[in-house]
């Protein structure tokens, strides 16, 4: 029986919309991608789903690289990329011993209060300031390592970097390099755990297509898409899947 016939439409219409949420945000659209473990978790088990997507937040990462490839901050990457490396090897070295659903409501309670203390303030944008060394390793230790667990990342990278006040376009840049980085060193403990089985490659494989192309939609959306507009759909994002996060960490 092939791949695509031993899952039903339903199950293929969620995967699909995860994988374009995953393309889309490599395309520049920060925080929708963490959209799809939770989505593809309503027909896979949370693991498993992490597992398919890993290979799907990969390939996309590809095309991002080439779209972003002049527009991101060397800086910003550089600190956060190194404590992401520690992260993601903490996320490794301790994945059988912390409840996972500890991690999701640490990261929604995070990426909440952030979102609530951003939406509170009178700035459309933030204002721009230096990117600090020791904030940095820090933050992006905490991105390594929630991303290895849930692939939700993103809110710890935002409280981090949405305050530097970076051009849209390189904001979505440095978001972009990091995560790609991330994503590959994640591929060998997520092997090692063995997340990355044949069905989980074979599923990721038909949903590479619509990811790769949701990437360009990602592109086009921040082009058009005004700089205060652009900030605020970021910091609601942030805010209701923070929500969703705390619900699911509060529910086991």
């Amino acid at each position: 029986m092939s791949i695509i016939a031993q899952y039903g439409p339903g199950f293929w219409a969620l995967a699909v919309l995860a994988s374009m949420l995953v393309g889309m945000s490599k395309g520049g659209l920060p925080v929708v991608g963490m959209l799809g473990v939770p989505i593809l978790a309503l027909v896979l088990p949370p693991v498993m789903a992490a597992g398919v997507l890993l290979p799907v937040f990969v390939v996309s990462d590809m095309f991002g690289l080439w779209a972003y490839r002049r527009a991101f901050d060397r800086r910003v990457v550089t600190l956060l990329a190194v404590g992401a490396t520690f992260g993601v090897a903490l996320g490794g070295a301790t994945a059988s011993i912390v409840p996972e659903w500890i991690v999701t409501l640490l990261i929604g309670l995070i990426g909440a209060a952030f979102a609530g203390s951003m939406l509170l303030r009178r700035a459309a944008t933030p204002v721009a300031r230096p990117a600090r060394t020791g904030p940095g390793l820090f933050w992006g230790l905490l991105t390594g390592f929630t991303s290895f667990v849930s692939h939700a990342g993103a809110p710890p990278y935002q409280v981090y970097v949405q305050p530097l006040g970076l051009p849209k376009a390189v904001f979505a840049g440095t978001t972009t390099v990091l995560f790609a980085y991330v994503n590959a060193i994640k591929l060998v403990p997520y092997y090692l755990l063995g997340q990355l089985s044949g069905e989980n490659l074979h599923i990721a494989a038909v949903l590479l297509l619509p990811a790769a192309a949701a990437v360009f939609v990602g592109v086009k959306l921040v082009k058009i898409i005004p700089t205060a507009l652009f900030y605020r759909l970021v910091t609601w994002a942030l805010l209701l899947i923070s929500l969703r996060l705390i619900w699911q960490g509060l529910h086991g």
